[in-house]
């Protein structure tokens, strides 16, 4: 097929010998299937924000660092630059999620490449060779459904032990590979620990994968796998070894509203008070 402008770069610089065919069209990218030499990889062309409908969410961005302050301030800012180093973070949270929770043990494509916007990774193929389907595509007995959910949670949890939550983990974000599920899609991961949302974050992904299973085995529809993995985590216990359950007893206190209501009025007030300051230093 005629090489797509974006992907031009690569094949002269020699990374890609040829486009294949386009694999898939998503929210975010469009995925090409590229040869590179004797093998067949794939090529991630990441959308213009402006034609994405998946959006920078303040939920996924929060966190994470910028070691540039000049970067940091266009960021905050919105200028033109800005949005420009707004949009490279986000590309680049993918790639630094894919090494690191490669070399945590996490089953993910290999990365080879990232160049322009566009990353050059492998292609997950099934047992036949062939371009691995998405879990939402697969039929599953009840056998496979059990295994394959416990081992989905047994990455969320070496996810979780690498630092990092997939913040949008579900069956359209699974492959399934000749030698079972490959987790991707990483741009929007989430720093556990630095971010306010990875709580609620890990467990609507956690969430997702047994309403997902729980058509084919009904019992984790009742799990609580997300409960159990946070509190161990909280102590700073969990490990990828840790033994889990699904069970997780939850207590029903009910949350402080009107305390809650009270201390945003009281930084609220305290915010009108620096800025009361700070104007009548300036005059």
């Amino acid at each position: 097929m005629k090489v797509p402008p974006r992907l031009a770069p690569l094949v002269e610089e020699g990374l890609i010998d040829d486009v294949i065919r386009q694999l898939m069209s998503g929210k975010e990218a469009t995925v090409y299937v590229v040869r590179c030499g004797d093998e067949i990889r794939c090529a991630k062309m990441y959308k213009e924000a402006n034609q994405r409908s998946f959006r920078q969410a303040v939920q996924y961005t929060e966190g994470r660092k910028v070691k540039s302050s000049r970067r940091a301030r266009a960021m905050e800012k919105g200028s033109k630059f800005g949005r420009a180093q707004m949009e490279e973070a986000w590309q680049h949270a993918e790639v630094d999620a894919l090494y690191r929770l490669a070399a945590a043990g996490v089953r993910v494509p290999q990365v080879f490449n990232f160049l322009n916007g566009v990353l050059l990774m492998e292609l997950v193929t099934d047992a036949d060779g062939n371009a691995a389907p998405r879990l939402n595509d697969v039929e599953l007995s009840e056998e496979r459904a059990l295994a394959y959910h416990a081992f989905l949670i047994h990455q969320v949890v070496r996810m979780l032990c690498a630092g990092i939550i997939h913040g949008d983990l579900s069956e359209y974000n699974v492959l399934v590979g000749g030698e079972g599920p490959v987790i991707i899609d990483l741009p929007q991961a989430v720093d556990a620990a630095g971010n306010n949302q990875a709580e609620a974050l890990l467990e609507r992904d956690i969430r997702n994968l047994a309403v997902w299973f729980g058509q084919f085995a009904p019992s984790l529809l009742t799990s609580d796998y997300a409960g159990e993995i946070w509190s161990i985590y909280k102590t700073g216990k969990l490990t990828p070894e840790v033994a889990l359950t699904g069970q997780f007893r939850r207590l029903d206190k009910k949350a402080d509203v009107r305390g809650v209501i009270r201390e945003i009025k009281d930084v609220i007030k305290e915010e009108e008070a620096r800025q009361r300051y700070k104007q009548s230093i300036d005059r």
